[in-house]
């Protein structure tokens, strides 16, 4: 039997920038495993960097618990598994700034501030 290290998880599944960006454009939360733990993100943007996708959220819940501190938090895609949309709807967070340099040429998807 092999073992799956990090390396062999080098992309994300096929199915994981779909998810992303369904759960951006109609502002639902998305759940997956994160360094061993269960997560609740609420996606902001999806973007590149150095060749990878990655995803600023809001992290809601870390193993069912709200976090100590709220603030985007940036994750590599490939390292979001067992990704889905989840029911629970969130707002644009005032922490996210769309027009942050860092994202500059390199935005696919982020949520419309209202």
């Amino acid at each position: 039997m092999k073992l799956t290290s990090t390396e062999d998880r080098a992309e994300p599944s096929p199915a994981a920038p779909a998810i992303v960006l369904e759960a951006i454009v109609k502002q639902f939360a998305i759940a997956a495993t994160y360094n061993m733990a269960e997560v609740t993100l609420a996606p902001h943007i999806l973007y590149t960097r150095h060749g990878d996708l990655h995803v600023d959220a809001i992290t809601l819940e870390r193993d069912g618990k709200p976090p100590k501190e709220v603030k985007v938090g940036t994750f590599k895609l490939s390292g979001l598994g067992a990704l889905r949309v989840t029911p629970r709807h969130f707002s644009p967070s005032k922490l996210f700034d769309p027009a942050d340099a860092r994202y500059d040429d390199v935005t696919l998807m982020a949520v419309e501030k209202g």
